[in-house]
Formats: structure tokens, C-alpha cells, sequence
């Protein structure tokens, strides 16, 4: 339900917008307050799981966003619903870390890797069938889209209960607020100047007041927040655990995926031009790409179990640089269209989740396992939101189909930065020493 409702309401943009007589920039925001409070929600409840214990905080987090869903629904105003989705991002911004925490405490090393594929599955089926339902709910009025998800929460929250296992608290030390603030002002400015910057005034807006200061910020705040980090007693961001190598390189690899992503929300204004489609038409485009994400999510998983995640994100690297070089040149050919976004979608599914979860549980002491996952998503939710303004503009920069040419190029460049950076991780030989060592500790 957290990853359905990033995209569950596209269709019901219109009408929110004539319900709430707002404009298009406006609206954007029910989409980005969302993203943004799922940002600073994902390391602050990834750290009271690993201080207070998994269950708790995993059910607070499906009240809170069970909370946002009813605010959200009951709107009678555009602020109203602002603050219903920033509850909704914030509580659903940490049922993924601390799921994926879930299963290193759980599983046996050797199979976490198809339990994080299941996980990972979720986010290509929720991307096929958010715009769908969506469609079929709306009729009943945009409300029902958010008081579905009531009676859902409420039996995740029992089951949680009956199922979930309680894990052990560490001791409690005093709690980062500075690093907490920081870090929420932080990605606040970063998603308040993306959101501004107008793709077809590129320079224009990003030298204007709405802009660059809310860009320059971030910059400034980052090494605040690091000093910050490396001197709290227990950092809301686990700064030290960059000093491990295999660490950095998933981290850096997290926001190649995050910038590649972005690119999927382009594919049906390319499938208009390249193919001469409709709008209603072009969006059914995007099926074949999340069906390959889906049904390929359980299988990565299980490669990840017997064959490691060097291989198999580099493997995944190529899928996507390929994908990518053949939708630039071979998309006016729908068959090579369908071809390119299958290959495409193996290559995204392959990096963008489970292995590098998989790495960090691995590197993560027992601890800071929901920490370390939390590392994962900010990092890629970064390079969502610088990655769909650069593509946007790079579109706009350049008339017709070569501007969408040019992006996807350019994202192939990106697969190849991906590429390198996984040469450097560890072997799977190397990986079972460490799961040999753990278990031996």
C-alpha cells in the first residue's frame, strides 16, 4: 500500500485539482510531499526500530500512514490534504526499511535474498496496478482511493501482531534530534528547488530566488550534517558505516538506480511521439516494462542466493545500459519498442533493489540493520528527484523525439557509471566468508 499510493492518484490529479480549484504546479505537490516525507521518515524509523525493536515502530508506521490515508480522505482543504500525504509519506517511509530489517533478523544468509526478491516485487506490480485501480476507484469519487487503504492497515496491524517477531532493544542513548532537523530541512529545500525548476526555462528558473537558494542549502547543509553525525552517541544517520567500502560503492550505485528510475515517467510522452499514440494508448506502454519488474523481482532474488551481488548487478548493468542505447535509436518500431523496454525493465529490477539491500544487510552489524536499509532509500529517492528534473530538461531542451533520444542516452551513461562502480564489490566467495564470520560471532 506504501508503494501503490505513489502513484495511485494520477488519475484522480483532475479531479483533486477541480475539488480543491487548484493549479497543476499546485497539485504536483500531493505527489512530492509524499516523496519528501517518506525521505525524512525512512532513516528517523529506521533508528528508533533498531533502538526501541522491529514490531512497534513497524506498526506505528502502518498507523501513522493509516492516520494520513483518513486525513487525506476527509480533506476540506488543499492544505488539509498536504498534511494528510506528509503523514501518509512519513509513516510509509519507514515500513520499508524496517521490513527489509525484518529479514536479516529472521532469515538464514543464504535466504534472504528470495525473501528481499518478494519485497522487491512489490514495487513493479504496485506500479501496474496503482494507475488501474486508481481508474476504477475514481468513479466512486478520489476519496475511496485513500479509504481503502483503512480496513488494509488495520489488518497488517493485527497480523503484525500475531506474526512478527519481537526483537531485542539496545540500549537507549539520547536521541539525534540535530541531526534529525538538519537532515529534514535538508531534503526539504532539495525537493522545494527541483520542484520549481521549469524544464522548458531551464536556466531561466534555476538562477531565480524560487531556485537556487533552496539548492544551495542542501550543499551547505551536507558537511553540517556529517560533523553533526560523526559526533552523535547514535546518529540518526549511520555516517559510519560509508567508511566501509562495499558500503560506499552500494550507496553511490543507490543513486545511479534512483537517477535510471526516473526515467520510467517519461516512457509514455516518448511512446506518443515515437509511436504516433494517443495519450490513453501511450500509457498502457508502461506495462511491459513493470511486468518484467514484477515477474523478474522473486527470480533476481533467488540469483542473489546462489550467485551473489556482483554478478548479478553487473549483469543487470548491461541489461540496462542496452535497454536504455535501444530505446534511443530502435523505439519507432512498437515490437522494438516493447523489446527495449522488457530489456530495460530486467536491467532496473536487477540493480535497483534487493542486491543492494542484500549488501547491506550483509555489512551492516545486526544493530543498525534497518539503519543501513534506510541508507539505501534516501539515496535513491535523491537521485529520483534530481533525475526527473534533468531528464525533464534535457527533453526540453530539444525538439521532438531527439530530446527523449538524448535522455535515454544519456541515462546509458549513467548504467555505465553503475557498471563500474560494481566491479569493485565483493565476490560471492568473499560475501560467504563474512556470512561464515557472523555466523561463527
Amino acid at each position: 500500500m506504501g508503494a501503490l499510493d505513489i502513484g495511485i492518484v494520477g488519475p484522480a490529479l483532475p479531479s483533486m485539482e477541480s475539488f480543491f480549484d487548484i493549479n497543476t504546479r499546485l497539485a504536483s505537490w500531493i505527489f512530492t510531499i509524499y516523496i519528501l516525507f517518506f525521505m525524512i521518515g525512512t532513516p528517523l524509523m529506521a533508528k528508533l526500530s533498531d533502538m526501541y525493536g522491529r514490531r512497534p515502530i513497524y506498526i506505528l508506521d502502518v498507523g501513522l500512514f493509516a492516520i494520513g490515508s483518513a486525513i487525506t480522505a476527509f480533506s476540506v482543504s488543499f492544505e488539509m490534504m498536504l498534511l494528510g500525504r506528509a503523514i501518509q509519506g512519513f509513516g510509509a517511509g519507514g515500513i520499508f526499511p524496517v521490513a527489509s530489517a525484518f529479514i536479516g533478523d529472521t532469515f538464514p544468509p543464504e535466504k534472504r535474498g528470495g525473501a528481499l526478491g518478494i519485497i522487491g516485487s512489490v514495487f513493479g506490480l504496485s506500479a501496474v496496478i496503482g494507475p488501474i485501480l486508481g481508474g476504477l476507484i475514481l468513479k466512486y469519487g478520489w476519496q475511496w482511493l485513500f479509504i481503502i487503504n483503512l480496513p488494509i492497515a488495520l489488518l497488517v496491524i493485527l497480523l503484525s501482531l500475531i506474526i512478527l517477531p519481537v526483537t531485542k532493544r539496545k540500549k537507549v542513548s539520547d536521541f539525534d534530534w540535530r541531526g534529525t532537523v538538519v537532515l529534514g530541512i535538508l531534503v526539504t529545500s532539495l525537493a522545494y528547488g527541483v520542484n520549481q525548476i521549469e524544464t522548458n526555462n531551464f536556466l531561466g528558473s534555476i538562477v531565480s530566488l524560487k531556485v537556487w537558494p533552496f539548492l544551495l542549502l542542501p550543499i551547505i547543509l551536507l558537511p553540517v550534517l556529517w560533523k553533526i553525525e560523526k559526533k552523535a552517541k547514535d546518529p540518526v544517520i549511520q555516517v559510519d558505516l560509508l567508511s566501509n567500502k562495499e558500503v560506499k560503492l552500494a550507496t553511490g550505485i543507490s543513486i545511479g538506480t534512483g537517477l535510471s528510475q526516473s526515467a520510467i515517467v517519461f516512457i509514455p510522452s516518448f511512446a506518443v511521439l515515437a509511436l504516433s499514440l494517443s495519450i490513453t494508448e501511450a500509457s498502457f506502454m508502461l506495462i511491459p516494462l513493470v511486468l518484467t519488474m514484477t515477474i523478474f523481482a522473486p527470480v533476481i532474488g533467488l540469483l542473489l542466493d546462489r550467485l551473489g551481488s556482483k554478478i548479478v548487478i553487473l549483469v543487470g548493468s548491461f541489461l540496462l545500459i542496452a535497454g536504455m542505447i535501444m530505446f534511443s535509436f530502435l523505439a519507432s518500431n512498437i515490437y522494438l519498442f516493447i523489446i527495449s523496454e522488457v530489456i530495460m525493465g530486467m536491467g532496473l529490477i536487477t540493480i535497483l533493489g534487493s542486491p543492494l539491500r542484500y549488501i547491506m544487510l550483509l555489512e551492516s552489524p545486526d544493530k543498525e540493520r534497518a539503519s543501513g536499509q534506510a541508507l539505501i532509500n534516501i539515496n535513491s529517492s535523491v537521485g529520483q528527484l534530481i533525475g526527473g528534473a534533468f531528464i525533464g530538461t534535457v527533453i526540453a531542451s530539444q525538439a521532438g523525439l531527439s530530446g527523449f533520444e538524448t535522455a535515454y542516452l544519456l541515462i546509458a551513461v549513467i548504467g555505465l557509471v553503475i557498471l563500474g562502480l560494481a566491479f569493485g564489490l565483493k565476490s560471492r566467495k568473499e560475501q560467504l566468508k563474512i556470512m561464515e564470520s557472523n555466523l561463527e560471532s
